[in-house]
């Protein structure tokens, strides 16, 4: 069987991220024995749109897909809006997504999608406020807890934590199966 135990996982967040949307699936993810690291684009701490503050383990420039499993995108309303200017930042979800790999974006972040041109013909969701933008960018967009399109898993807010991060694992583990042994 396999496990996410086997998996290495980015989270890409600057300040802004919803403190629920970063601290709670992170903290299932290493629980699940997965080795989670925090991206930002810069080496300071940053901070939540709760006050939470939380130390990146590397920065933007030093990571790449190649190192990794999967990708998890936070919300908040603030963060997803800052790293989707970052060209580096959308690169990196593009590249995740060229490879195959899963994605989970949750609430705001399903903009770094849009932005990145990943959600065209796609069934997603998000917050009800960028609905429109998903759906201008042309995805198909429903209103349920968590959607798996492909590589994708796309979830609505902050209560849909636990149905996000069980569709995210699940994700990772049949990626992880898929993987020559």
């Amino acid at each position: 069987m396999p496990a996410i135990a086997d998996a290495r996982i980015l989270i890409l967040a600057t300040d802004g991220f919803e403190d629920s949307e970063l601290l709670e699936p992170r903290k299932r993810l290493i629980e699940a024995g997965a080795d989670v690291v925090l991206a930002a684009p810069k080496s300071d701490e940053i901070v939540g749109d709760k006050g939470v503050r939380i130390a990146p383990d590397a920065t933007l420039a030093a990571v790449d897909e190649s190192g990794f499993d999967a990708l998890l995108l936070p919300g908040g309303t603030k963060n997803p809006d800052k790293l989707r200017i970052i060209p580096d930042a959308v690169a990196l979800v593009r590249a995740f997504a060229a490879a195959g790999k899963p994605i989970g974006a949750i609430c705001h972040a399903p903009w770094l999608l849009a932005e990145a041109d990943l959600i065209r013909g796609r069934t997603v969701t998000g917050w009800p406020s960028v609905r429109t933008d998903l759906s201008n960018a042309g995805a198909e967009v429903v209103d349920q807890p968590a959607v798996t399109d492909g590589n994708l898993v796309t979830s609505r807010k902050p209560e849909d934590i636990p149905a996000f991060t069980d569709a995210f694992i699940d994700l990772v583990e049949k990626a992880e199966a898929l993987q020559p042994a």
